[in-house]
Parts: C-alpha cells; structure tokens; sequence
C-alpha cells in the first residue's frame, strides 16, 4: 500500500512538471511575438492615434496638370432624326401583330395586320371604276363607227371621247386610294399589311391585339429608331455652361460598363433653362458601339480650355467608403486625420488624380485600405 502511493505521488509531479514547461514555453513565444499595431479613435470621428505610425508609409502628393473637368450625368436616347413612326391611314381592327416592342425588324418587314373596311370600300369603287371605263370605251368605239358613216354628230362623238376620258381618271384615282390605304389591286382583300419602313428597333408601341386603329390622328401603332446613332442628354447647371462648346468632344462612360470609355460631339446646347435646377440640356451625338440601349445612364466629361495643377497620388491612397473618397493624412505625434477628396482620373504608374482635398506636396499614408483595417480590428 505505501508503495502504491508513492508511485501515485511521482505521477503527479512528473505531469504537473510537463504541465508548467508547455505553459511556460506558450509564454515565451508570446513574449517573442511584436504585439500588433493598434490605431484607436479619439474624440473627433476623423482622427486616428496609433501606437505605431511608423507601420504606416507616407507618400507626398505630386503635381499634375490637366484641363478643367466637368462630370455631369446623362441618358442614352433615340436621335430623332433617325426615329420614323409607322402610321395606317386605313382604319379598322386589328387581326395579326407580328412585332412586339423592343424587337429589331428589317425594312419592310410585317408588323401587324388590320381588317379595314375603308379598304374594302376602296377596292369596290375601283371595280366600279373599271366597269364604267369599260362601257365608256365601248361607246367610244360605237360613236366612231356611227360617225364615220354620218349616223351621229361630232358633238355625241366628243361626249363619248369626254366620257372615255373621265373613265380613265376615275380608275386611276381608285387605284391611287387602294395604294394609300395599304392595298394592291392584283390582290383584293380587306386585309391591310403594315409593314416596317426602315430597319431598326421597336422603341414605342401602342397597339394589341384586337384593337382599333383610327388612322392618321391617333397614336401611331409603332415607332422604329435607328440605333446606329444616339442622342446623349445632359443637364448642365448654368453656372458650369462656360466648360461646355459646341464642336468639342465629351467623354462619355456608361454606368453599366464603367471600364469603356467612348467619345461625341457636342451638338446643341439648349438655349432655355429649367426654371426649378436651372439646368439646360446639352445634346451629345455619337455612333452607338453597340453597347447602348435607350435610357441607359452615362457619365459625360466635358473638358474645359484651361490648364490647371492638380494633385496626384498612387490609387491605393485613396479609401471608398459610405459613398466618399478619403485620404489619412499625419498630424502631431501618433495622430492621423481622415480627409475627404474628390477623385479624378486614372493615371498610367497606378496613380489617380485628386481634384479637391489635398495639395500639392501633403503627405498621406500609402496604403488607405491597410490603415482603416486597423481601425476595425
């Protein structure tokens, strides 16, 4: 029994010997570790003190000059001249739509079908027409016959030839009406076929199936834009229009393709402003790359005819956050300070251009995202 115990009691040392060595070596490594950099917030929300600046490289602005900037917002529109509306002068009901809105047709391509009864009506005075031009020829040639052999008088001959003539009129203009109303007189029909009159895309649509059309007057049942060209439309503050002239190029960046860059011209800008933003509208054509589609929102760049300097940093200088651009820039000590900035362009090396915030010359710290990281630790 006594020996048990004592072979219990010497466990127990050997592992709480091993214990204390593991926990000791744990400590050891610890103490050998750096403790982390660590940046806390002080009473302003915008400044920064950190234990350790140094962990933090500064770079100083440099100078850049450029022209003067104006970024405004913009749509992707039809150029009107482009746009043609598809009209019926025949009236009736719809029976067939062969097009929807948003489709890209081929001139001449079928776009709906009417029942009309003005063509229908049309086609029934031609055949008339006809008739009547017929007989009159009949009685031309008997008139002549009748004349040769002195049976009638010039004057029932030349009421003939004038009946004959009056003949010739009336089909021509029953046949001109059957044309206009959307028919052919080689294919009676009461059916009406309207069909596209350029190529291009369906951008407005205002007929269904089953509906009326009321000819000329009402809406129109369709309109098709050329696309290959569009119209840009800006508005302008008034106080900004003397960054934008006519004939000059304008940059031009899609919201949906940020990366691609495309360029107008400057066509027209509006000579009345809105009384409420005081705004006016500044119209930009361009060739459409195939990327834009009708509302889309752009971003248009005007560049101004002055030379200004501005300051430039490297882009990972420049912190995105809650919709703003900022820069950490050193104070006394171990303080920073987070400073809004407008950002501007991108420039070849990694750097992006700062058009408000900072000088020329002021430092910040090199690496914005790695510094508000520790903020967040």
């Amino acid at each position: 029994m006594n020996r048990g115990k004592y072979l219990k009691l010497v466990l127990c040392c050997v592992s709480s010997l091993l214990a204390f060595g593991c926990g000791a070596g744990k400590s050891d490594q610890k103490a050998e570790a750096p403790p982390p950099t660590k940046v806390e917030a002080v009473q302003d929300r915008n400044v920064f003190e950190a234990d350790r600046p140094d962990q933090f490289p500064l770079v100083v602005t440099e100078a850049h000059v450029s022209s003067s900037q104006l970024r405004v917002t913009g749509t992707v529109n039809p150029d009107v001249a482009r746009s043609v509306p598809v009209i019926s002068i025949a009236t009736g009901r719809v029976v067939d739509i062969a097009a929807r809105l948003g489709d890209t047709v081929k001139k001449g391509q079928l776009l709906l079908k009417v029942q009309s009864a003005d063509l229908s009506a049309a086609f029934s005075d031609y055949r008339k027409a006809v008739a009547d031009g017929q007989l009159a020829q009949t009685q031309l040639e008997r008139a002549r016959l009748l004349y040769d052999k002195g049976a009638v008088s010039l004057n029932d001959l030349q009421v003939a030839e004038a009946a004959e003539v009056k003949a010739k009129v009336d089909i021509e203009n029953t046949t001109e009406r059957v044309r206009v109303l959307g028919g052919s007189i080689d294919h009676p029909t009461a059916i009406v076929e309207i069909r596209a009159p350029i190529s291009g895309v369906i951008t407005d649509q205002q007929v269904t199936n089953a509906a009326g059309v009321a000819g000329l007057g009402s809406p129109n049942p369709f309109t098709i834009s050329d696309l290959s060209y569009v119209w840009i439309l800006c508005d302008v503050y008034e106080n900004d229009l003397n960054s934008v002239h006519l004939g000059e190029k304008a940059e031009i960046r899609l919201n949906a393709y940020p990366d691609k860059v495309f360029s107008g011209v400057i066509s027209n800008i509006g000579q009345v402003l809105d009384p409420n933003q005081r705004t006016a509208k500044v119209r930009i054509e361009m060739r459409n790359p195939g990327l834009m589609r009708t509302g889309m929102f752009v971003t248009a760049t005007f560049h101004g005819r002055t030379r200004e300097t501005r300051s430039m940093v490297p882009a990972n200088a420049i912190l995105h956050l809650h919709d703003q651009d900022w820069v950490y820039v050193p104070l006394e000590g171990k303080k920073f300070r987070r400073v809004p900035v407008t950002g501007g362009e991108m420039l070849p090396g990694g750097m992006q251009e700062l058009t408000k915030g900072v000088n020329v010359g002021q430092k910040v710290v090199a690496n914005a995202l790695e510094f508000q990281n520790s903020v967040e630790q």
